[in-house]
């Protein structure tokens, strides 16, 4: 039926979609850039959060922080507070500061309730908003400040006392 394998429906197949957003995309002001049940957007940040929030915590921590706060300190004051059933309390401070970077809406409730209802889903959310607007947690603050230094870009967020 088909004498040329490349004329076979099957050997044509559209590009896979983009797994993340390129550098620095323009995302739309004052939204979201993913939904909160999009967890799957990202598996390797879904499973890493579902087994070890406390590492997503950690990373989401040091990038909102701007390094003053490290990933590993982050991390800990989360699990030691999830050890007595609050780290849902620390985390959720964090999507507040995020958000205020942003100007997110308090979406789709308040930060404290996304947290304490669903916070697997909420640190996956936060970690891609990051992602989206041209930072990487995985590598920490000061190596996505050396990223940006090297490619001659703008950081999408201006620690104080860097603007002009």
């Amino acid at each position: 039926m088909y004498p040329n394998k490349a004329e076979a429906p099957y050997a044509k197949s559209a590009p896979p979609p983009p797994t993340s957003a390129p550098p620095f995309a323009k995302p739309r002001e004052g939204q979201w850039s993913t939904g909160l049940c999009d967890c799957f957007e990202d598996p390797s940040n879904c499973l890493i959060t579902c087994c070890c929030p406390c590492v997503t915590v950690g990373r989401i921590v040091e990038i909102v922080d701007r390094g003053t706060t490290s990933c590993l300190i982050g991390g800990l004051i989360s699990y030691a507070m999830g050890s007595v059933g609050c780290g849902w309390l620390y985390a959720c401070t964090y999507r507040s500061k995020l958000r205020g970077l942003f100007s997110l809406p308090e979406a789709p409730c308040a930060d404290w309730l996304v947290h304490c209802c669903c916070c697997a889903c909420s640190l996956c959310q936060e970690y891609r908003e990051l992602q989206y607007r041209g930072l990487d947690p995985s590598i920490g603050w000061e190596a996505n400040v050396e990223k940006w230094n090297r490619e001659g870009l703008t950081p999408p967020i201006v620690a104080p006392g860097m603007a002009r």
